[in-house]
């Protein structure tokens, strides 16, 4: 396994331990995602599957809503772990849903042996949807 920054082995620790949860009997690919807010609190999620499928939450959409229950609205990055032998990035609709809060995100992926990758939210969604009535959530 390579060598991780300690900052991004805690999140991958927390993320790791929430996709240890997650429910994923359909697709066979649990995903689990730590959502680091600006005042330091990190929050977890895993990805909880459901026979109606289109009913199913991603894990990072899951740490976003415990974060924004708890009174978190500011968030500077988020780890992501799967069981994919590539680091795999969230999907468009947690892009645009993390977008509203956190437009300048740094995105870190993990995979099972280590290898991580990077991008900045604005990398992957580069032309979001986004009112000027939320400019100042």
């Amino acid at each position: 396994m390579s060598s991780l920054p300690p900052d991004v082995a805690a999140l991958r620790a927390a993320a790791d331990a929430a996709r240890a949860n997650a429910w994923a009997p359909y697709s066979n690919f649990p995903v689990g995602a730590a959502l680091e807010a600006q005042d330091g609190r990190v929050f977890s999620g895993c990805n909880v599957e459901n026979s109606s499928y289109p009913a199913g939450t991603c894990a990072e959409r899951v740490a976003l809503g415990t974060a924004v229950a708890a009174g978190a609205r500011r968030f500077t990055r988020v780890v992501i772990t799967s069981n994919q032998q590539a680091p795999t990035p969230p999907c468009g609709i947690c892009r645009q849903a993390l977008v509203e809060f956190a437009p300048t995100l740094e995105v870190i992926a993990v995979s099972p042996s280590g290898t991580m990758a990077r991008w900045s939210l604005a990398e992957l969604l580069p032309a979001p949807f986004t009112p000027a009535s939320l400019e100042n959530v």
